[in-house]
C-alpha cells in the first residue's frame, strides 16, 4: 500500500491498483487524477476537511466510489450518498480494510458546537485520527499526527505520539502553520517518535511512503 500525502489533512492510500482517499478538503490542491477510487474517509464536517467540488471530482473519475461518514458528515454532504459509519464499526472497501475509532471533534472552543468525528485505521496500518486524539488502543504502525490546528497545541501533539508509541510517524493539518511553524512541529514530533523508539518522517505534500 502506498501514501501519497497531499496538502493539510488530504492522503491517498494506493493498492493493487485502487484508491482511497481521506479527507480530501478547501486546502488540498484540486484532486484531478482519481481513477479507480473505491473509497473516500471523510472524518468530519469542517470545509478543511471535504468540499463539494473536491468530491464531485472524484465522483465523476470513479462513479462507483463510496463516500464514508459520520453522521455530520451524512448531513453536510446531502447531495451525495454517503454511508454513515460510527466508532467500532468494520467496513470493506476492498482492497482496503476500514476501521472506526472516536466519535467526537475536539474542543476549539466552549462557543463553537462540538461535531462528529471518526479516526480510521487502513489496513490495519494507517491511523489517521482526523480532529481529534483518539487512542484506538492498540499498535500503531503508522500515525498520521495533527501538528497545527486552532483546537490543538504543539504538546499535545507531543504526548500523544508518546502515549501511542507509533513504529513510524508524520505530520498533517499543518497549512494553517507558516513555513517555520511547519520546521518547529517537525523537529518536536521528530523528537517525540525516536523517544518511543519510533522513525519520523517528514512528509510534504506530495511525498509518498510505503505502508
Amino acid at each position: 500500500m502506498r501514501l501519497t500525502k497531499f496538502e493539510h489533512a488530504a492522503l491517498q492510500l494506493e493498492q493493487n491498483g485502487r484508491r482511497l482517499f481521506i479527507d480530501p478538503g478547501v486546502f488540498t490542491t484540486p484532486i484531478t487524477e482519481a481513477a479507480n477510487a473505491v473509497a473516500v474517509v471523510i472524518t468530519h464536517e469542517h470545509p478543511d476537511h471535504w468540499t463539494p467540488d473536491q468530491l464531485k471530482r472524484i465522483v465523476d473519475a470513479s462513479p462507483d466510489v463510496t463516500i464514508y461518514g459520520p453522521a455530520g458528515v451524512v448531513a453536510a454532504a446531502s447531495d451525495f450518498p454517503v454511508v454513515e459509519v460510527r466508532p467500532g464499526e468494520v467496513v470493506d472497501a476492498a482492497p482496503f480494510s476500514l476501521r472506526f475509532f472516536g466519535g467526537r471533534h475536539a474542543v476549539i472552543h466552549t462557543s463553537i458546537p462540538v461535531v462528529d468525528n471518526v479516526g480510521v485505521i487502513v489496513n490495519d496500518s494507517l491511523f489517521y485520527p482526523g480532529d481529534s486524539f483518539a487512542d484506538p488502543a492498540e499498535q500503531v504502525d503508522l500515525l498520521a499526527v495533527p501538528v497545527g490546528a486552532p483546537w490543538l497545541k504543539i504538546s499535545e501533539s507531543i504526548d500523544y505520539v508518546l502515549a501511542l508509541k507509533p513504529k513510524r510517524a508524520f505530520a498533517t493539518h499543518e497549512m494553517v502553520l507558516s513555513v517555520a511553524g511547519k520546521q518547529m512541529g517537525h523537529d518536536r514530533l521528530r523528537w517525540a517518535t525516536e523517544q518511543v523508539g519510533g522513525e519520523y518522517v517528514a512528509l510534504e505534500p506530495g511525498d509518498t511512503l510505503d505502508v
